[in-house]
């Protein structure tokens, strides 16, 4: 489909070509979370796939067909470096599909993993990825089950890649879609944003020697299971991975009747993030995540499910960060300074290869 930009001066418009249309080939930008990675799902993997469970893009599909409800994901990572301030690709591996099983209301049980290793990787490294694997399994009440490893020439893999499988059974009183988002919901994280995109960054470029951020990889898994008591008042979860939490945000209202109002004030983000992203002038809005919740519910049960986060660790800086009102699909934030903006999709690749 032709893209048009339409711009209009006084009362002529113009019309200028997208500068993404006549894109042929596969850029970095396409995997990080913006338009292009919009535009690559839309165009390409959804005309082709999307008349099933992935038409709304689930983290995870839930399989009806299954006895009981079995919900199922599966992820690649490709992350620089292999070992970060807070994580590694192991740990990374794990939770990132645990936690996509996790938003969608289950219990995770069950995980592959498939491990591509290039010629020339130390073995020291290797076994540290592999200790953490089982580090991360462990902490998340899952049991690898099946996996798989190939060795490829020097060259061909950047040192370590890694597919996880994650399957889940769904807990009882979750029915959550981005559907049922109605005005008058409350917007909570269940922590600070930001931190594992800038933590992979800044260790990329060597711009902290000490105190700076660190990756929040680590499973949802308890953060779930502690609101269970509030399932039916849940309306939809996510985690802000590639792109952060303006991706999710915007793809959550794109095309629909409602709009979300942020309040700057109240969105955690840690001093090492604010640093790091002043110094690399990224937002850390979008900025991944790899261990929080957003989670949209009525405002009847808001201060209980803050309420139940905080009790416990990964979730004692959870917030309230705002509202969702009638409107017409757009992520509008009421500054510090008290103006508002809108918050756009990133454009372009701002955090190559974060997961």
């Amino acid at each position: 489909m032709r893209r048009i930009l339409q711009v209009y001066f006084g009362t002529k418009e113009l019309k200028v070509l997208d500068p993404m249309e006549n894109i042929q080939m596969i850029e970095l930008a396409h995997g990080g979370g913006g338009r292009l990675a919009r535009s690559l799902v839309r165009d390409e993997i959804l005309s082709r796939f999307g008349d099933g469970p992935l038409r709304n893009l689930p983290d995870a599909a839930v399989l009806a067909s299954l006895k009981g409800k079995a919900v199922f994901t599966t992820d690649s990572y490709v992350v620089q470096p292999l070992e970060f301030p807070g994580g590694d690709i192991g740990k990374l591996a794990v939770h990132g599909s645990v936690n996509d099983v996790a938003v969608c209301g289950a219990k995770p049980l069950w995980l592959s993993v498939a491990i591509i290793v290039e010629e020339g990787l130390p073995l020291a490294t290797f076994r540290r990825v592999l200790d953490s694997i089982r580090a991360a399994a462990d902490d998340s009440g899952v049991t690898v089950v099946t996996g798989d490893t190939k060795v490829v020439p020097h060259g061909q893999a950047d040192g370590l890649y890694i597919t996880t499988a994650c399957v889940g059974e769904l807990i009882e009183g979750f029915n959550l879609d981005v559907s049922l988002i109605r005005p008058g919901d409350a917007i909570l994280v269940s922590g600070t944003i930001g931190d594992h995109g800038m933590a992979v960054m800044a260790a990329r470029h060597h711009l902290f020697t000490k105190d700076g951020p660190e990756s929040d990889t680590a499973p949802v898994h308890r953060l779930i299971a502690e609101i269970a008591p509030f399932a039916k008042d849940v309306h939809f979860m996510r985690d802000p991975t590639r792109g952060g939490l303006s991706a999710v945000l915007n793809e959550i209202v794109d095309d629909r009747s409602v709009d979300v109002i942020l309040r700057e004030t109240e969105i955690p983000i840690s001093p090492p993030v604010r640093s790091a992203s002043d110094i690399l002038g990224i937002d850390p809005l979008h900025s991944a995540c790899e261990g929080r919740i957003v989670l949209f519910c009525a405002q009847s049960v808001a201060d209980a499910v803050l309420s139940a986060w905080k009790r416990l660790p990964e979730g004692r800086h959870s917030s309230r960060i705002g509202t969702v009102v009638e409107g017409r699909g757009r992520v509008i934030m009421e500054t510090s300074a008290g103006g508002r903006r809108l918050v756009d999709l990133p454009r372009g690749e701002l955090l190559p290869r974060i997961c």
